[in-house]
């Protein structure tokens, strides 16, 4: 398929800039794949919509201040025919480093800028000098491997010196705000460099409501990265190379999914991440033990990951029947994996609607459930 074949048209005035004051204030687009239709609905009421034997799967990964901002250490010693001035604002011109993706205990990928100026070898410091950045090597794509080391705890560090790593399309700085809203309730296992969004729309109160409807809840772990907004390169999407994501199934979160498998209850996905764990988990269980695996034997099996399936259209979705999902980016692997799901043209058809319903769109913005 062509890459073009999932483009839309979308006013700039329609993605959020900032969250609703009330989490759970969203509009919510219902998306009904047998009959071909939507309707326009609002988040609060999903708790009713529901059947009540769903099994809701959710993304617990909490986001982590990634963006820090430092200067670089002194790596050019004054010489003959330098200018004073000119060395030191070379010295103290600021440099953004934005963690990617954590590959060892002190060590990461991360995107650098101005990247040119950066060299193997060279230190950057943050705050005064509470935390400093070696970069150890050079990648695809403009990433810089770096090690971290602190004055105390890296991690406790970086929470304190860094900035909320808002997505591209939000034309501002991050906020205090943003250090809450950009997290979900369910947030409790740092790693991400992005929000599971889909999951943004829940608050305490809807989850009580939930549980009194003894609607059952499970949740894994998967980091989104800045591959999330990794643009296709390709005019044809089977030629493009997708990022791939660390994520975890625990036990308990493996065992309630080969239950709703085994009683055939719906299993809602809050998010795309979620899909991609699942599927992925699933995909790799077919692989090891042949595609008529039955269910009961843990289609899903519990442990860490790495998720690299694309899903087109024509994938075969084993574990996923619902989807609870923000609207995404015009030719993006996310628009791709929910045309795969719903269809590729009930999907940009819902979108026209959306954009013409004056819907909030992107990491901020208003939801769709599709079933």
């Amino acid at each position: 398929m062509l890459l073009s074949d999932f483009q839309f048209e979308l006013p700039q005035g329609l993605i959020a800039q900032a969250p609703l004051p009330q989490r759970d204030a969203s509009r919510m687009l219902i998306l009904n794949c047998q009959k071909h239709s939507w309707q326009d609905s609002t988040f609060q009421s999903l708790p009713d919509l529901l059947r009540g034997d769903e099994l809701i799967v959710v993304n617990n990964a909490r986001v982590i201040p990634a963006r820090l901002f430092g200067r670089r250490q002194g790596v050019r010693s004054e010489t003959p025919g330098h200018n004073r001035r000119t060395v030191r604002e070379f010295l103290s011109s600021p440099i953004e480093v934005l963690l990617t993706r954590q590959v060892q205990p002190d060590e990461w990928e991360a995107l650098v800028r101005p990247g040119r100026k950066i060299r193997v070898g060279e230190r950057i410091d943050f705050g005064e000098g509470e935390l400093t950045a070696e970069v150890l090597s050079r990648g695809d794509f403009g990433l810089r491997r770096i090690r971290l080391t602190a004055m105390g705890d890296v991690a406790q560090t970086i929470e304190r010196l860094g900035h909320v790593p808002l997505p591209p399309y939000i034309l501002r700085e991050d906020d205090s705000a943003d250090r809450e809203r950009y997290q979900t309730i369910f947030a409790d296992h740092p790693g991400a460099v992005a929000a599971p969004t889909a999951g943004l729309h829940f608050s305490p109160a809807i989850l009580e409501k939930l549980r009194q409807r003894g609607i059952e809840t499970a949740a894994i772990t998967l980091d989104v990265g800045l591959g999330t907004f990794q643009p296709i390169h390709e005019e044809e999407i089977e030629k493009h190379q997708i990022h791939s994501e660390r994520y975890e199934i625990p036990e308990a979160a493996a065992s309630a999914i080969s239950k709703a498998l085994r009683e055939s209850r719906p299993i809602l996905a809050v998010g795309t991440t979620v899909v991609r764990a699942l599927e992925d988990a699933a995909q790799k269980s077919v692989e090891r033990h042949g595609e008529k695996r039955n269910p009961a034997n843990s289609l899903v099996e519990p442990g860490p990951a790495e998720a690299n399936i694309f899903m087109k259209p024509g994938h075969t979705f084993r574990v996923v029947d619902q989807l609870l999902t923000n609207f995404h980016l015009p030719q993006s692997t996310l628009l791709i994996l929910v045309s795969a799901f719903a269809g590729r043209e009930l999907i940009l058809q819902a979108y026209r609607h959306a954009v013409e319903s004056q819907y909030r769109f992107y990491s901020y913005g208003d939801c769709m459930w599709i079933r």
